[in-house]
């Protein structure tokens, strides 16, 4: 631990690339029809009242990294309607662009959504410097983010899945192609079952060749998972200041079979359970083995008790504790710290918690996004704002939206419903 920790030190020492948006713009998306905010600081505060927006700018920003964002939304729920909207027309076109510094010149990157017709497949758009990207994979070149939400309060409680998601969220951020991985495992997966179901005797060859699929991308993404695990052990068990450690461990049947043996025996072990389970998966239409099954356990490290067993303020605190100790052994590897969504982060921290949060964050040099409603939580930001303004930047919703409401709105109103996919195209140049 203290080598890993002197390593942490000199890290802090050295120059740690801060890459941090500079510039956001929205454009039809939830509640905004028009929102830009201008940022110069490594924290910034987003508060208010319930209701006014604040989480959407958080998942605004989550959309700018491969997947579905922080709400887990379909495109075309994440589009700005009215009420009249609602029940006479399709969904809007939406846009999120943002400019990046930490480069050497400043990168746009953005994303968005074009209704598609006659039943097409909803697809995002995503720019590089106004240059449109094949894939959503592009974006992890420039946007590496992690996020804390108040429905993953109740992560040690909930079934498995919740837990993976988790786990993979942290994952990718050191792997920007698990995420890929895991969507062409689901992809095989579904296909195997819709195969198994529909037909009374199915081609066996390509079965074999679906279940070839799941073998290899199973295995790579449990080898992934365990990687982690392994790397954010003996920091994660380590209390500091009121956080507690919290010890981890993977269940699942191919981690027993790495445990064992090299990737290509588990990928062998893989393949003959799914050949022998095809009857059943069939009858039952679920896969039985693979990593759609993995759990990930978690225990007090000073109690030994399971984190579901743990009090909430104690849960929250281990939650925190397992990201920050991600972000911090990533910092410390590759000399630069992802960006953080904490979205009501304060809720079930007492002050002494809140204060060493607000310094431990803080000293990890990524930008962060806080909200909350009640601005008294973050007080101690704000000693630190006194000293260094440029350190944390403070937004009032409420002000926010009054300023950029009437100006904003009546200029999109000059775009007809026909000209918002010429909008769409330029939407960089109006972020600029």
């Amino acid at each position: 631990m203290d080598g890993l920790e002197n390593q942490m030190e000199l890290a802090s020492m050295s120059s740690i690339s801060r890459f941090a948006v500079r510039r956001l713009t929205l454009t039809n998306f939830r509640c905004y029809e028009y929102l830009r905010l201008d940022i110069d600081s490594i924290a910034v505060v987003l508060s208010g009242p319930n209701g006014v927006g604040k989480t959407n700018v958080l998942e605004a920003l989550s959309m700018l990294v491969p997947g579905r964002g922080l709400r887990g939304a379909k495109l075309s729920e994440i589009s700005r309607k009215t009420v009249i909207e609602e029940q006479t027309s399709g969904p809007r076109a939406w846009a999120v662009a943002a400019r990046l510094s930490g480069f050497e010149d400043p990168i746009d990157i953005g994303t968005g959504y074009q209704p598609t017709l006659n039943g097409g497949v909803d697809r995002r758009t995503v720019r590089i410097d106004g240059e449109t990207e094949r894939s959503q994979q592009a974006l992890t070149n420039f946007m590496r983010l992690h996020w804390l939400t108040p429905q993953m309060d109740r992560l040690f409680q909930e079934g498995a899945a919740k837990r993976r998601q988790f786990l993979d969220r942290l994952v990718s951020i050191w792997d920007p192609a698990h995420v890929g991985r895991i969507s062409a495992y689901e992809r095989a997966m579904r296909e195997r079952l819709k195969l198994l179901r529909s037909q009374p005797s199915p081609d066996p060859a390509w079965l074999l060749a679906l279940e070839d699929n799941m073998a290899s991308r199973g295995v790579a993404i449990a080898a992934a998972r365990a990687d982690l695990v392994t790397r954010l052990a003996p920091v994660a068990a380590k209390s500091w200041g009121p956080f507690p450690g919290a010890l981890l461990a993977l269940e699942g049947d191919i981690h027993d079979w790495l445990s064992k043996g090299p990737a290509l025996e588990a990928e062998e072990s893989f393949r003959v359970v799914l050949g022998a389970d095809r009857e059943r998966d069939g009858t039952l239409g679920q896969t039985h083995a693979g990593p759609q099954r993995t759990d990930v356990l978690v225990r007090h490290a000073l109690k030994g008790d399971p984190a579901g067993r743990c009090s909430t303020g104690e849960q929250k605190a281990m939650l925190i504790a397992l990201v920050l100790a991600n972000v911090r052994i990533f910092t410390c590897e590759y000399g630069e710290a992802p960006v953080l969504l904490l979205d009501e982060v304060g809720a079930h921290l007492d002050q002494d918690r809140r204060e060493v949060l607000f310094t431990e964050i803080l000293s990890l040099a990524g930008q962060v996004w806080f909200t909350g409603t009640d601005p008294n939580i973050f007080s101690g930001l704000k000693d630190i704002k006194d000293r260094s303004p440029k350190l944390v930047m403070v937004f009032s919703f409420n002000r926010i939206i009054s300023l950029s409401g009437k100006f904003f709105f009546n200029f999109l109103k000059a775009f007809s419903v026909a000209k918002i996919g010429l909008f769409f195209d330029n939407f960089f140049k109006v972020s600029k």
